[in-house]
This record gives structure tokens, C-alpha cells and sequence, in this order.
């Protein structure tokens, strides 16, 4: 579900089915689903590659911010990524697992509005959380919410935390604005929300809800059908409600203007890449 309230309410709600996959398990995932593989083409497929790319140079960073640990001798597998990542951070995931919650490739297709990974250390307790969001430019920026955001509840661990978003996700907002992260580890259902505030004014909300269903080979064929070409459908109706927000005549922000406000992302598009200014 996608609300948006200010400057003028616009909505919608579509049924749609996301991977929650143990990075742990992705070599043995393949050998009992046969329409699903890494790093190889399939039906349903997961690149590595597609994630999380440590590797490659990080945009614009913020000064004195956490170490990246980007550059060429960052790990290959994601999980060793993942727990780099968070190592940088403070974050120790020696012996834990991390649960990648994602739209796999379909036909070699592959888009995510967001990815959320939930990681847990040895004793099976969930220590961190990371959204990494990125947009139609193909632009990638994580969010990384660490045990300082972590709230236990009767319903389960939830990471919380409000962050400058500084990138370009929407032509329709700014990126001088915060996210509002509210990730629930998954159990039985998964329960995520991500607001934008401007100031103190709640703009938008964005939730995914739903219950969890083992992933078979025959609820994958059944999901083909169910959701012909996925991905192909969310990046359609991005430009769609895109269309009819602009018809709806609401303010409109081109990427290049705010080219120094788009900071700790991968990918830089060619209207930000070239190196800023120092004042």
C-alpha cells in the first residue's frame, strides 16, 4: 500500500509475492526448486550482484560518517557483504544469518523499489536491519538500523528509525525530507512501513503486509501465473501513478537540482556522477 497525503492525497493497493531467503541457503535453494537459481538464468532468479555492491565506489559519503567498507576488496557473496556491511558499523554477525526479504529476477527482469535484510547473531536474536532502497535511475542507497533502533514487543522485534533520506527516489518528492522506518522481523506475517516526513508533517506512507507461505516449486509455477512478469508490472505502475501524479499537476523536482543533497549511494546516475565542488 502507497498513500501519499500532501500537497494532494493519492493511493493505491496491489496484491503482489516477495522471496524471504536465508543468504545461508542459496546454494542448496536451487537444487529443489527448478524454476529458481543464483546467479544463473531461470524463471525466478536471485544475482548476487544485483545487491548490496560494496565493491563499487560510494557517492557523494557524508562527512565523518560510519566506514563504508566499499572499494574492490569487498567480499564476493552477499552474506560477507552484508556482515562487512554492519562490521563497519559496529554490528557483529559472526555465526548469524541474514534473511533477505526481495523480489527475485523473473526472465532476467529484475527491479526492487526496496530490499530489506534482517540479521540475526549466533543466539538467533535479531541485531540489525538494513533497507536498501533504490530508484528508476537504478540508483541503490541502504539504510542501515542498527541495535540502537531495536524495540522488543509482544509482536515480535521491530527496528525504528528516522533518517534523512538524501537521494532521489520520486520526482514528486524532495530529497531534503526523512524516512521513517518501522521494519517488524518476520514471523508469520511480515509487517514494514516507510513514511516520509517533511519536518513534522507525515507526506507519505508505504507498507508491505502479508502472510508467510513456504516456497515450493509448485507455488512457484502457480505464482507465474498468478503474477505474470512481476517485476515488469511494478516498474509499469511506477510510471503509471507517476503519470497521474503529474496530472494531477503536483510539484515536481528535477534529479539534477539537488545534486549535492544525494549523498551515500551507489550507481550514481550521469547527472550527479561527476565529482562536486568543494566550496
Amino acid at each position: 500500500m502507497h498513500h501519499r497525503f500532501a500537497p494532494r492525497a493519492h493511493g493505491f493497493a496491489y496484491r503482489i509475492f516477495l522471496f524471504a531467503l536465508d543468504l545461508d541457503e542459496l546454494e542448496a535453494l536451487p537444487r529443489r526448486l527448478g524454476l529458481f537459481s543464483v546467479n544463473r538464468p531461470n524463471l525466478y532468479s536471485l544475482r548476487e550482484r544485483d545487491y548490496l555492491p560494496t565493491g563499487e565506489a560510494l557517492h557523494h559519503p557524508t562527512p565523518g560518517g560510519a566506514a563504508p567498507a566499499d572499494g574492490p576488496g569487498a567480499p564476493a557473496a552477499l552474506k560477507d557483504r552484508v556482515a562487512a556491511y554492519l562490521a563497519a558499523r559496529g554490528v557483529d554477525l559472526t555465526g548469524g544469518r541474514v534473511l533477505l526479504v526481495t523480489l527475485p529476477r523473473i526472465l532476467g527482469y529484475g527491479f526492487n523499489p526496496v530490499s530489506f535484510y534482517f540479521c540475526f547473531d549466533r543466539a538467533g536474536v535479531a541485531v540489525a536491519a538494513l533497507a536498501e532502497v533504490t530508484n528508476t535511475f537504478r540508483e541503490m542507497k541502504p539504510y542501515s538500523l542498527g541495535p540502537e533502533t531495536r524495540e522488543a514487543a509482544a509482536a515480535g522485534t521491530s527496528f525504528r528509525r528516522r533518517a534523512p533520506k538524501d537521494f532521489y527516489v520520486s520526482p514528486y518528492s524532495d530529497v531534503d525530507v526523512a524516512f521513517d522506518f518501522s521494519l517488524r522481523e518476520p514471523g508469520d506475517r511480515l509487517a514494514v512501513q516507510i513514511d516520509d516526513y517533511s519536518g513534522g508533517a507525515r507526506t507519505l506512507t508505504s507498507t508491505l503486509t502479508g502472510a508467510r507461505r513456504e516456497l515450493t516449486g509448485a507455488r512457484l509455477a502457480w505464482w507465474a501465473l498468478k503474477y505474470p512478469l512481476l517485476t515488469l508490472r511494478v516498474i509499469f505502475l511506477i510510471h503509471w501513478h507517476a503519470l497521474r501524479l503529474k496530472l494531477k499537476r503536483l510539484p515536481w523536482f528535477p534529479k539534477a537540482a539537488r545534486a549535492e543533497g544525494q549523498r551515500d549511494l551507489y550507481r550514481p546516475h550521469a547527472s550527479i556522477a561527476q565529482p562536486l565542488e568543494t566550496p
